[in-house]
């Protein structure tokens, strides 16, 4: 698929990057190549081919899911120098 200039210019525009004059027939040129790529790409049968979530088959190893830190809500709480039923009273900042 060719791009010509004034869709380059077009696409420039709206992403808001200067392309000069001497460039814009170069950019069409390699716009026009990354989709003849994209078409050749759709063109691919891909009929019983199962979708990948990773080109290799690794396993990823996760960890127990276990608490390993306990509670310290209490103690924090005594450190702050104002609380009211559990929470944190902080100075008003918007009137």
């Amino acid at each position: 698929m060719a791009v010509d200039t004034q869709t380059v210019e077009k696409l420039a525009e709206l992403a808001r990057i200067a392309i000069s004059k001497e460039t814009i027939e170069e950019v069409s040129n390699r716009l026009g190549d990354v989709l003849q790529l994209v078409d050749q790409l759709q063109s691919t049968n891909t009929d019983g081919i199962a979708p990948m979530a990773h080109p290799l088959d690794e396993v990823q190893e996760l960890r127990a899911d276990a608490v390993t830190e306990t509670d310290k809500h209490k103690d924090f709480l005594e450190l702050a120098p104002q609380t009211e039923e559990g929470l944190y009273l902080v100075p008003k900042v918007i009137d």
